[in-house]
């Protein structure tokens, strides 16, 4: 009789797990891991807000000379930044306004009208535009309002490109070192 009982709890301490409730397959077991950050990398500019007007200075209608950016909360864990800025509506396809990359983690921000040279005094390297240049060319369509998005990714090594790569170069690079990202998109319409 003993012998049944025994067998009897042990099958039902397998079933039941002796108090320990395991997860169905629906539900993720538990973590003993710390949360994960919750904040998210920010990009924004003192000269213009997420989905207003870029100004004119910024443009080629104006001094054609890069914007002031910002960014915060960037992981720990980043080794170095990268920036592209693109405008999806252009007529042949995304035209690319600047590229840079391998900027120091330590920097928070970009200053206005950072130079147009191959590398920056305070570290970092530019990359061509679909101008054909080195650094930014702003805003241009040729008609109608377009869409400009500056985008910061924080990547967790310095990247083996040289000045002048391309928006391809550098995205193909960056490719399984991205930690974190965020984005600033501005508007223009050429002015007459």
């Amino acid at each position: 009789m003993w012998k049944t009982l025994t067998i009897v709890g042990t099958a039902l301490c397998l079933v039941l797990s002796c108090g320990k409730r395991q997860p169905t397959p629906a539900e993720p077991a538990p973590s003993n891991a710390a949360p994960a950050n919750t904040t998210e990398m920010k990009l924004t500019s003192n000269s213009f807000r997420e989905g207003q007007p870029i100004p004119r200075g910024y443009t080629c209608d104006g001094a054609n000379v890069s914007p002031p950016l910002e960014w915060s909360s960037v992981p720990k864990s980043t080794k170095t930044l990268a920036l592209i800025v693109d405008d999806p509506d252009a007529p042949a396809g995304t035209w690319v306004h600047w590229v840079l990359y391998n900027l120091p983690a330590e920097n928070i921000g970009i200053i206005e009208s950072t130079p147009t040279t191959e590398t920056l005094t305070g570290g970092g390297i530019q990359g061509m535009n679909d101008f054909k240049k080195i650094g930014y060319g702003g805003p241009c369509p040729p008609s109608g309002t377009h869409r400009y998005f500056f985008k910061i990714y924080a990547l967790d090594a310095e990247l083996p490109l040289k000045p002048g790569s391309t928006k391809a170069d550098l995205e193909n690079a960056m490719t399984g070192h991205v930690l974190a990202q965020a984005q600033l998109m501005g508007t223009y319409r050429k002015q007459s």
